[in-house]
């Protein structure tokens, strides 16, 4: 899982201590039968197509409505608890963006706004204060400066992937414009995921773009496709990861065979798309969905029978990172591995805090039919 930036795991670069670290987890073509009778016993109706004079967003695709199995398939072999138990969804029809928030979108938004990402904020203890233990004391103020953090490989082979200290590191001046730290430059990669982007950035971004985030049931009905009864967007099989998708290859994290042609982040749309015209819906960057992260959710919608638009949990709830307030994210990133966290599977999921910025954390955006009816009002 992702912590965020006030997390005592970001502060111990800070403060040099090693004492607090709290450690969280991270065939058929036709529609199931079950899905199909349930359909039939409902009187819910159904987006499916666009209506007439709606036009198709610049950047985005339809993705027509209809009815899948959210959370994991049976046969998946590399679920998660959280993933279960899955559950009948019914959802209408909606335009996503063909691929992630690019650097070039995002700056036209804060070259637009003047926006100051969470990322480029001063660090202000008084919130650090609230997740350190008791008396713990305060770093100097050169330390306490606007920063994120960067990935790094490890040097040796790492027996324990829950010390999330070996890889991650808190860099002073990264963010958006400098995602591998102060001297580096999103010159030449206009066309790569932003990232470094909190769930708060994410908003604004959308609420000046007038579009919104994806429910997590949105991104996930997307990212399956047609076929909605598979383990990857483009099926079974996991030997075509490299194909489809930027993930890690090798030992995890000390060393990247680079055999899908990428280390780090890939231009967006360098591999096929699902069957939607959608790309990166694996691997690249994480992204940013508007649910709330709670592990009973799931339970709640399988005992509700057929969800339709689910939201989302009305609140947060997390037993192993109860005082921060968490976000679905969805995809999986550059630094999926099977051996890590695979979560280049359609039902995987994480929970992040709102406030977390990451070189891997990115976002993309959905238009609903409402929003459109709305504005030409």
């Amino acid at each position: 899982m992702i912590l965020n930036r006030y997390h005592p795991f970001y502060i111990r670069d800070i403060l040099l201590f090693t004492s607090v670290i709290i450690c969280i987890g991270c065939n058929k073509k036709q529609q199931p039968k079950k899905i199909q009778e349930s359909i039939l016993t409902t009187s819910i109706q159904v987006i499916e197509n666009i209506p007439k004079g709606i036009s198709i967003p610049t950047g985005m695709v339809w993705i027509p409505g209809g009815s899948f199995t959210q959370g994991a398939i049976k046969n998946d072999t590399l679920l998660m608890h959280h993933e279960t138990p899955a559950h009948e969804v019914l959802i209408d029809g909606f335009f996503m963006d063909t691929t992630e928030v690019t650097n070039a979108q995002f700056q036209k938004f804060i070259e637009a706004t003047y926006y100051t990402t969470v990322a480029e904020r001063e660090v202000i203890w008084e919130e650090i204060k609230k997740q350190l233990p008791p008396n713990s004391p305060k770093p100097e103020d050169s330390l306490l400066q606007p920063g994120s953090l960067i990935f790094k490989k490890a040097h040796q082979s790492v027996p324990n992937l829950y010390d999330y200290s070996q890889w991650w590191l808190w860099e002073i001046g990264a963010n958006w414009k400098h995602p591998s730290g102060p001297k580096s430059s999103i010159q030449g990669k206009e066309n790569h995921p932003v990232v470094h982007i909190s769930y708060e950035d994410a908003v604004a971004y959308c609420n000046w773009a007038r579009k919104r985030l994806p429910s997590e049931a949105e991104w996930e009905y997307a990212s399956r496709g047609k076929d909605k009864n598979t383990v990857f967007f483009w099926g079974n099989n996991l030997k075509n990861l490299t194909k489809y998708a930027n993930t890690w290859e090798g030992e995890f994290p000390t060393q990247n065979t680079n055999k899908d042609g990428y280390e780090n982040k890939a231009p967006v749309g360098s591999y096929p798309s699902n069957s939607y015209g959608l790309y990166d819906m694996a691997g690249n960057v994480w992204e940013w969905t508007q649910d709330w992260y709670n592990i009973t959710y799931y339970k709640k919608l399988k005992q509700q029978g057929v969800a339709h638009n689910p939201k989302g949990a009305s609140k947060p709830y997390n037993p192993n990172n109860p005082t921060v307030q968490e976000k679905v994210i969805k995809g999986g990133s550059f630094l999926c591995s099977d051996s890590y966290c695979a979560s280049y599977r359609n039902s995987a999921r994480m929970a992040t805090s709102i406030d977390s910025s990451l070189e891997h954390l990115g976002f993309r955006t959905v238009v609903s039919l409402d929003m459109i009816r709305e504005t030409k009002k």
